[in-house]
């Protein structure tokens, strides 16, 4: 898994997929140069409609044609902006969508999702990527932290959490502490945070709130995580 800057991130999967989580790619301070005309998209997931996570998606998609998951509404405004619609990629919450061995099933996550023109685009969401040997990521987008944390641990035993960390519009360093308690994960990958001077959390004040026990992997833009 490689950290692209904020909320961005690339997995190459078991199977040989290149899947994109929220391909804020142009216009990201921190995604690194070398990043930012991809090679090949196999799969992209969103987790909602706001601008600096939507990102590149609709460029990637006229480039590379490959399968989007989003909720719902997302899905059927990415529709209008030229992605091919398929009601097979456009799940709620609950759900679960197989891309050849890859489950993308929707989460909560509290928080707002809009366009740039302010137009609603759905409920935001969080994801848990399950790749084809099993392994699961949890990435919970956007948001505070809230009690079905606990459901979602529960319910789909995530190997690694992404939390947001920055804090102002999401969860900081004192909020992601509490979610790995009630997620039971014992590795986390801390994003969100450094991008634009709102986005104060660090991966050191996590590490210093975490549980006994959780691995706080703090990559930096462009390096990549053996998972």
């Amino acid at each position: 898994m490689t950290w692209l800057g904020h909320a961005s991130f690339r997995l190459d999967s078991p199977g040989g997929k290149r899947i994109y989580v929220d391909p804020f790619l142009t216009g990201n301070p921190k995604c690194p140069g070398g990043e930012l005309q991809p090679e090949h998209v196999d799969l992209i997931v969103l987790t909602h409609g706001h601008n600096d996570h939507v990102g590149d998606t609709v460029e990637l998609w006229k480039k590379f044609q490959p399968p989007v998951v989003a909720m719902l509404e997302l899905r059927g405004w990415l529709a209008s902006q030229g992605v091919e619609s398929n009601p097979l990629h456009a799940p709620n919450k609950g759900g679960t969508v197989d891309i050849d061995g890859v489950k993308v099933t929707l989460t909560d996550a509290n928080h707002s999702s809009s366009g740039q023109n302010l137009e609603y685009l759905g409920e935001p969401a969080g994801i848990v990527l399950e790749l084809e040997n099993g392994f699961s990521i949890y990435f919970a987008g956007d948001t505070n932290v809230f009690m079905s944390m606990q459901l979602i641990g529960r319910i789909y035993e995530p190997d690694v959490a992404v939390l947001p960390i920055g804090d102002h519009y999401t969860m900081g360093p004192r909020e992601a502490a509490v979610a790995l308690e009630l997620l039971g994960a014992k590795r986390c990958v801390p994003c969100h945070y450094g991008t634009f001077p709102l986005l104060t959390g660090t991966p050191d004040e996590l590490r210093a709130l975490a549980p006994a026990g959780v691995e706080i992997l703090a990559i930096e833009p462009g390096e990549t995580a053996q998972l």
